[in-house]
């Protein structure tokens, strides 16, 4: 194990991934301004959906969420060009975890890889080379690091990718019944709109998806195929960019390959001037033990984390508990309808709930589909209510479609769900069995 992790290897693949990083979190925070994606999803909104149990968390007022992503751009150059690299690193990280818990309307799964790696990052020496703080402070300059931060990048991206190539091997994925309703959306698109519509389309996305995320990080590793496996990336890395618009995530996940390949072709590339280490030295800190015990948790906890739904009942793709934090990425196509009825418990007064008054139309799809959603919205108009005055009950009616499916009753309407508790680990009742 010491060995392993603790074998000094050159960090030129460490050092670049920084500045590409730094780079990309400026332009995930600048580009959620300039797109309007905080307008819409942090300012506009009345009402937040927060992750359960962070409702504490909730946007600045007026304006102050475009200067709160702007700090937040400010600290990914600093990151990039490497000044007060662990402050502005850990700031970054409180921040970007702070809207990623603020707000799930907008969930991606590259905003909690990013939310990850954040904290990952403050723990690593990449300032150690080509920083300001090197120009500030020489004696912290290295052209090597312990192994062990290059394999938590490769094993976080093995069991990310793995997961995700699992996760796809269902028969909606398999017969591409939802890759056809997915693309769906995207017949507008100008040049490949209608390429997106054919059925071999279709079928080479499916399976494409499935052998990519399952076969990527292998063949990276694998010197004769390591070339292969790069021009491939770039491929499905480039056609997720253009046709699902994810932000950074096809980006951040090219910069990855950094650590794949060899530390002469990366410095020899972004790092000329910088020596080659070679020595390979096996330097083990005091605090070791410590750092063996906390890397073998945290990917005991990733690797647990994923398969958390099947301890749930019934299937993840309807009741949506355990899809948060599991890789499940573009799997499932869900829309539906919901009624909330507020009824007064002392006059038993029913009160019609117009979900326009109270959530944008991007808000509504997760108040009719998704049953914490649900659950929060009820607990928001209970809290709304008893503002006013009014104890009340909340009854919801929804009806869901999964995957094109004819839609089906999902809550159950007799059910106070404003007076329900939320369970973390445990199957909610309330919502009806799939059949």
């Amino acid at each position: 194990m010491n060995k392993i992790l603790f074998r000094h290897i050159d960090n030129s693949g460490l050092v670049v991934f920084r500045i590409f990083f730094g780079l990309l979190c400026f332009l995930e925070s600048v580009g959620a301004v300039v797109t309007g994606w905080v307008k819409r999803t942090l300012v506009e909104p009345e009402f937040t959906f927060s992750f359960i149990g962070f409702e504490w968390l909730q946007p600045l007022p007026g304006n102050w969420m475009y200067i709160y992503y702007i700090v937040m751009g400010v600290f990914g150059l600093l990151i990039m060009v490497g000044y007060k690299y662990r402050f502005s690193m850990l700031m970054f990280a409180f921040m970007w975890t702070a809207t990623y818990l603020m707000q799930k309307s907008a969930y991606n799964n590259h905003y909690y890889l990013l939310f990850i790696l954040s904290f990952l990052m403050v723990l690593l020496p990449a300032h150690r080379y080509a920083s300001i703080d090197v120009k500030l402070n020489p004696k912290i300059k290295s052209i090597s690091m312990p192994a062990w931060c290059r394999w938590l990048f490769v094993i976080q991206l093995f069991i990310l990718y793995t997961y995700a190539s699992i996760a796809k091997l269902y028969p909606d994925w398999l017969d591409t019944s939802v890759v056809a309703l997915l693309m769906k959306g995207k017949a507008g698109y100008p040049i490949i709109g209608e390429f997106l519509q054919q059925k071999g389309t279709h079928y080479f996305i499916a399976y494409g998806g499935i052998l990519f995320d399952g076969l990527i990080i292998p063949l990276l590793l694998f010197k004769p195929t390591r070339r292969i496996a790069f021009f491939a990336s770039i491929f499905f890395h480039l056609f997720n960019s253009i046709v699902f618009q994810i932000g950074i995530f096809p980006y951040l996940s090219l910069a990855f390959s950094l650590f794949f390949f060899r530390p002469e072709t990366v410095k020899g590339i972004f790092l000329k001037k910088k020596p080659l280490y070679k020595d390979q030295e096996v330097i083990i800190p005091k605090n070791a033990k410590i750092i063996s015990f906390a890397f073998i948790i945290y990917f005991v906890i990733h690797l647990a984390l994923p398969l958390r739904h099947y301890y749930f009942e019934d299937d993840v793709l309807w009741t949506e508990e355990g899809h948060r934090l599991a890789w499940r990425m573009m799997l499932r196509a869900k829309s539906g309808s919901a009624t909330y009825k507020v009824v007064d418990v002392n006059s038993k007064q029913t009160i019609p709930i117009n979900l326009n008054d109270y959530l944008t139309k991007k808000q509504q799809h997760g108040a009719k589909t998704k049953p914490d959603f649900i659950w929060q919205f009820a607990q928001h108009l209970r809290k709304d209510f008893a503002k006013k005055g009014q104890s009340v009950k909340v009854y919801v009616r929804s009806y869901v479609s999964v995957n094109g499916r004819p839609s089906k009753p999902f809550i159950n309407p007799k059910v106070d769900i404003a007076n329900e508790p939320w369970h973390h680990f445990k199957h909610h009742v309330w919502i009806l069995p799939s059949k």
